[in-house]
């Protein structure tokens, strides 16, 4: 082998090795810029507010204390460590805190994802893997506990996937890391019951003797992934605490995101289960059975949930990349013997890289100022109702998180598994003109003195026209109806103000 054919082995070998981080900064650059996007759901506000009162109280939340309509009933906080990282940032830096840590978490899943796809595919592919995935999952990439938790999904499917491709048991050293899933979010679920399909693609090949020792061993690895989920600070109750949303039934139908996928316009989800069909038809890709019922159980996930579509973007690839690897092996570039001066030069670029997005950050901030979007936070109108001293308010699902924020009682908000089904279901079939003749009844059986709805939602059409309520605020946000006990008043609508 001559000098000049080994020397580009070696800087070909460092150039990879900064590909992951190069696509990272990128990802999360681009994110910066876009910091507004990050800013459209108000669960941002009450995950702030739990973090807060954690670091306050030195205490994690046992009950309900934000809602008038559950106050008392027995309720956990499944992703505190999110929300303290979040209150923290927001703490030092405002709305700019909590768009750079949802941007990190971004990055970190890209260049992750890059990191555990280059060791099948060549750059460009695994480069493109990571930009579609990024791209699938824009709908739902919020400031929201499950973005901090996304490169720690990636990095634990990783490590399962890369085991069972060697037909080995994943090292415990890796347990931690569901640990730490467990505390940043309570999606740590799909990993717990990834355990099995990848167990299954573990054995499918070997020898009937070799499988039974090898399934033991992965089963004893699953039980204790199970025991690492239960280390956090509610112990075995974060397993039930997690799963307690996937209880809720027919309400999960109307929360948009846990909608079923909707294809009745072309969407980016669509084009992706269409580029997977066409990848396996064109290449001839053979799979194992248990990669096939991934792949099947991640696009089932997507199909039934919007919010599930960021799991089938970023794991899907780590499914296929051994296989399609095999169907195009690149070139192996060498692995042993670079110099520590090569190394130090691999340092130097991935610290230059580093510094280079901290000081683009640090110019950008300088210059921007992040803010949450209007239409969650109806500012004026819940100024007038505390002016007017409003003890219990009937709110628009919407605007729960904003109230939180400005320790207000709350009718109803985003903690859905709080409340429970019924409560919820009847909430918007009385608000969104299903049931309205549910809207008086549960206006009297909650004493509420005032309401505060979607500008855009039916729910204020019927209280003008309900008696005993007159229409006292509008804007383009919130529309603010109270009790009006005058008699005959309530069958004309009032005039409203608006600003």
């Amino acid at each position: 082998m001559s000098l000049s054919f080994t020397n580009s082995i070696a800087v070909q070998g460092r150039a990879r090795a900064l590909v992951p981080l190069c696509v990272g900064a990128g990802a999360y650059l681009f994110f910066l810029h876009l910091g507004g996007t990050l800013l459209q759901d108000s669960d941002s506000f009450w995950q702030i507010k739990i973090g807060q009162w954690i670091l306050d109280h030195h205490a994690l939340p046992y009950t309900d204390f934000y809602s008038f309509t559950r106050p008392g009933e027995p309720w956990i906080s499944t992703s505190w460590l999110s929300q303290i990282l979040f209150a923290v940032s927001y703490g030092q830096w405002d709305w700019a805190g909590p768009v750079v840590l949802t941007a990190l978490a971004i990055a970190a899943s890209a260049a992750i994802l890059v990191y555990l796809l280059e060791a099948h595919l060549e750059i460009p592919r695994a480069v493109l893997f990571a930009m579609l995935a990024v791209v699938l999952s824009l709908h739902h990439i919020l400031a929201r506990p499950h973005i901090l938790a996304l490169p720690v999904m990636i990095a634990w499917v990783g490590i399962l996937m890369n085991a069972a491709d060697r037909k080995v048991t994943p090292s415990w050293i890796w347990l931690p890391l569901m640990s730490l899933w467990a505390n940043l979010h309570g999606g740590f679920v799909l990993g717990l019951a990834l355990i099995g399909p990848m167990a299954l693609e573990a054995i499918w090949t070997l020898e009937s003797g070799k499988q039974v020792r090898l399934l033991a061993r992965w089963f004893a690895f699953g039980v204790a992934a199970m025991l690492a989920a239960c280390v956090t600070p509610y112990g075995w109750r974060t397993l039930l605490g997690a799963t307690n949303i996937l209880n809720l039934g027919e309400l999960l139908s109307v929360i948009s995101e846990w909608t079923p996928a909707n294809f009745a316009s072309f969407s980016a989800f669509e084009a992706a289960i269409l580029g997977l069909i066409a990848i396996g038809l064109f290449s001839g890709l053979t799979l194992s059975l248990p990669r096939i019922l991934l792949i099947l159980l991640l696009t089932w996930m997507g199909l039934t949930h919007v919010r599930s579509i960021e799991a089938f973007a970023f794991l899907v690839p780590l499914v296929l990349a051994k296989p399609l690897g095999e169907n195009s092996p690149r070139p192996q570039l060498a692995q042993a013997g670079e110099s520590w001066p090569a190394r130090y030069v691999t340092i130097t670029g991935a610290l230059m890289i580093a510094a280079a997005a901290w000081t683009s950050t640090s110019i950008y901030m300088a210059h921007h100022r992040f803010t949450f979007t209007m239409d969650q936070t109806p500012v004026a109108a819940v100024d007038l109702l505390q002016e007017r001293k409003a003890q219990r308010i009937f709110n628009g699902y919407q605007f729960g998180g904003y109230l939180i924020s400005r320790d207000v009682p709350v009718f109803v908000d985003g903690r859905a598994e709080l409340y429970g089904e019924k409560f919820v279901m009847d909430f918007f079939k009385a608000t969104e003109g299903k049931k309205p003749e549910l809207l008086p009844r549960l206006l009297d059986e909650y004493k509420i003195d005032a309401t505060l709805l979607g500008a855009d939602t039916p729910g204020p059409q019927f209280l003008d026209h309900l008696k005993g309520w007159k229409r006292l605020y509008a804007d383009n946000i919130a529309v603010i109806h109270v009790r009006d006990d005058r008699p005959g008043t309530g069958d004309t609508p009032m005039p409203a103000s608006s600003n």
